[in-house]
């Protein structure tokens, strides 16, 4: 426990913010070693207090999970572990994330898919219901009003908005699917993520709407691109986590996120290795 943990309360309920900002930052410097410490300030049952601690809380968490998702980075290989790379990345860039809720969420719309489905159906039937219980019922869909905002691309902010774009929509169909036996495959298309479930195409951008070759062929002509066998190609999760991050570094350029956009620079680094 802090040995001067009266003095750090008073401090925390000082009515000056450059005092308390600063006695916060000296907390966060301490890292994880006073998270202990941090969690017997929490039964100080006094609100100003537990606002502060707990911003301290995730401001370590979010630097650990900063850390820890370079060090993944490095290693991550075709094949690595999609859904722990998008719970890190919303850990180090909102800080305070509680990744067992979202999970706890995850696995709950899952079963409500599994209670749905039925005993005898076909690959179209299937995605027909993903795309009515994600599409319809929770909403989920394209952020067309606000495309380049980065909550689009953190999970836990996508799956409080119900809104995101075709890359992070798609890993959501994916984590769902592989919650309730109905595997997602993501693809890499040009210009517009799209996702595939056993042959069938569909775009949860709109919803999860089925698409087929000939509006594919279409969504290339407007880029003046002809329909090739590598764009229908499963992106690999070394490839959707690496589009995932330029997503978000142009958006932080944009925005002019200097320190933000150097940590996403940082970790695509490290995937490029």
């Amino acid at each position: 426990m802090f040995a001067q943990k009266d003095a750090i309360v008073k401090l925390l309920q000082d009515d000056d913010p450059r005092t308390v900002d600063l006695v916060k930052d000296q907390l966060a410097q301490q890292g994880s070693a006073a998270l202990p410490s941090l969690q017997d300030l929490l039964t100080m049952y006094d609100e100003r207090v537990t606002e502060h601690v707990r911003d301290v809380m995730g401001r370590i968490d979010s630097e650990e999970a900063s850390q820890e998702l370079a060090r993944i980075c490095h290693t991550f290989g075709e094949n690595g572990d999609l859904e722990a790379f998008c719970w890190l990345l919303a850990r180090a860039l909102i800080p305070g994330t509680e990744v067992g809720e979202w999970r706890a969420l995850l696995d709950q719309w899952a079963s409500r898919v599994e209670h749905y489905r039925a005993s005898e159906d076909t690959a179209e039937d299937r995605v027909r219901l993903l795309a009515h219980f994600l599409g319809g019922q929770l909403g989920f869909r394209g952020n067309t009003e606000d495309y380049y905002n980065p909550d689009n691309t953190l999970l836990p902010r996508v799956m409080t908005t119900r809104l995101g774009i075709p890359i992070t929509l798609t890993v959501l169909y994916m984590l769902i699917g592989e919650r309730c036996g109905l595997p997602v495959e993501g693809i890499n298309f040009p210009g517009h993520f799209l996702a595939r479930h056993d042959g069938v195409l569909f775009d949860p951008f709109e919803r999860g709407r089925i698409i087929g070759i000939t509006e594919c062929k279409q969504i290339l002509a407007r880029q003046k691109l002809e329909l090739q066998p590598d764009h229908l190609e499963t992106a690999t999760s070394l490839a959707i986590a690496r589009r995932i991050l330029a997503n978000l570094l142009y958006v932080y350029q944009s925005d002019e996120e200097a320190e933000a956009a150097s940590r996403v620079t940082a970790w695509l680094h490290a995937l490029d290795r």
